[in-house]
């Protein structure tokens, strides 16, 4: 019997051989030649001046794989960007925090600015398109509607737009020094306010990386209880961005019924949890609410009217020739681009990579349960647009499965927690979010402590693919590329 991949990766620190810097940097670009695909690559500080440096790695097949180095602040090595673009974020991320040098690295520039240095934002070297009537259009930080800040510098000729630059770390709020301070097993309230509409996924990835970690068995109904909760807010973070692509482009029916109808989905997680976004329902070890026969039946019910009425606004949007007019042919990202940028989730799959959690890393819940790979091929706002219906349909399905066994016992009651954490260990865990893959990789001391917290959302990957996917638009383009894309502002500034 093959062994059900996990999205999960539990090692014992002093069985990860630890190189010098450069053969790290030799071996990551091997291993991304090879084909596989880096997930992370993040230092955390150790003693004196030493830096630890990890890297996970996803093989095609497989279970995820890790390297670990050590080197001192301010080292340099050549840059793995030159050669694989995905990693352009991650070395720009790991310069900023601990000094370590990429040379020739095409775009080294601050990704988040921290603390005191928040006070030198306005130095942010942002890059310039030379001509005499070339323009630039600024927008933000403070923007018009209720939106998190950031700042999107349009460098134009004429209405075309020929660069976008996005600069974010405008509230830069500590969360991975945060995580610190708390015992580990009370983390959950905080981990799920990293970013508010993905509180399921990040929660569970939290959940999980803690039950490895403390070696507590998990059972096999609260797994599939976690997997209807992240179902549930997939559809609901799918149908916000459904409803603002369509007011964007005064489809009114459009977003006036995929705004009811996220409403009533987010309603029915409030009847299981008290939360519209599933705040409380997942904890270490199990969850706290299970789905009762009546829980079961309303869900069933909502799920089954929803699904009627989604199948008919959907059919309005694809058929109406203004949509089609408006998304089609606008912000493509074709399926090289996507790949050498390392982009992720739907915004990746639109453009045709067949690259999900769900099926890659499934796990005893999808090994079991499981949910097909959906993609486009055009990689523009259309295909963004109508692989979320997909995916809303999809999840609907899945959950319609799941609910209607009747076989299944959903009240998930927990199982003893075991309250200490294995010394000496790392963990890393993801699960596939609305956005994206959410990846945290813990870290304990020989203590058992929590050493270090890495937490990462897909938005860090997928704000460069925004800035490729505007260029040769209209500027009048940008809500409806930004829309279609619907990444996370505070899932950057962690």
């Amino acid at each position: 019997m093959m062994k059900v991949i996990e999205p999960l990766r539990l090692l014992d620190v002093r069985d990860v051989a630890q190189t010098d810097l450069q053969q790290f940097a030799q071996l990551c670009s091997e291993r991304l030649s090879a084909g596989e695909r880096l997930i992370t690559l993040f230092g955390r500080p150790d003693a004196g001046d030493a830096v630890v440096l990890t890297a996970v790695l996803q093989p095609k097949e497989g279970q995820l794989g890790i390297l670990r180095a050590r080197a001192q602040r301010d080292e340099r090595y050549p840059s793995l960007t030159l050669q694989h673009p995905a990693a352009q974020i991650f070395e720009r991320e790991l310069w900023e925090q601990t000094g370590i040098t990429p040379d020739h690295h095409p775009w080294l520039k601050p990704v988040r600015y921290e603390g005191a240095r928040q006070q030198h934002m306005a130095e942010h070297p942002f890059f310039m398109v030379r001509g005499r009537e070339v323009h630039e259009v600024g927008v933000g930080p403070i923007h018009a509607s209720v939106i998190e800040p950031g700042h999107f510098r349009f460098m134009c000729l004429g209405e075309q737009v020929h660069h976008l630059e996005i600069q974010l770390g405008y509230q830069h709020r500590g969360v991975e020094s945060l995580l610190l301070r708390r015992p580990p097993m009370a983390l959950t309230s905080t981990v799920e306010s990293i970013c508010g509409d993905s509180c399921i996924a990040y929660a569970w990835a939290y959940c999980a990386a803690m039950e490895a970690l403390s070696g507590t068995p998990v059972r096999v109904e609260a797994e599939l209880v976690r997997g209807a909760a992240l179902e549930l807010e997939r559809v609901a973070m799918h149908l916000a961005a459904l409803t603002g692509l369509a007011t964007d482009i005064a489809f009114l029916q459009g977003g006036a019924s995929y705004g009811r109808l996220r409403t009533a989905i987010i309603n029915a997680s409030m009847r299981v949890c008290g939360s519209r976004f599933g705040r409380g329902w997942l904890r270490p070890g199990g969850v706290r609410f299970g789905l009762t026969e009546t829980l079961r039946r309303d869900l069933v019910q909502t799920l089954a009217a929803f699904a009627k009425d989604i199948a008919e606004v959907n059919a309005l949007m694809l058929s109406a020739r203004s949509v089609q007019a408006r998304f089609q042919g606008t912000g493509t990202v074709s399926l090289q681009a996507a790949q050498e940028l390392g982009l992720l989730g739907l915004v990746a799959r639109a453009s045709g990579v067949a690259i999900d959690a769900r099926t890659r890393l499934p796990g005893r819940l999808h090994d079991a349960w499981p949910i097909g790979q959906l993609t486009e091929t055009t990689g523009d706002c259309w295909a963004r647009m109508k692989l979320r219906m997909r995916e809303i349909d999809a999840s609907v399905a899945w959950l319609m499965n799941l609910l209607g066994n009747s076989t299944l016992d959903l009240c998930a009651p927990n199982g003893k927690l075991e309250p200490t954490l294995r010394p000496n260990m790392l963990c890393v865990s993801l699960r596939e979010g609305s956005r994206g893959a959410v990846v945290q990789v813990v870290e304990t001391s020989a203590q058992g402590q929590l050493r270090h917290y890495k937490v990462q959302d897909p938005s860090l990957q997928n704000w460069f693919g925004l800035a490729l996917a505007v260029r040769d638009n209209e500027i009048s383009d940008f809500p409806i590329c930004n829309k279609s894309f619907d990444l996370s502002y505070c899932g950057n500034d962690l």
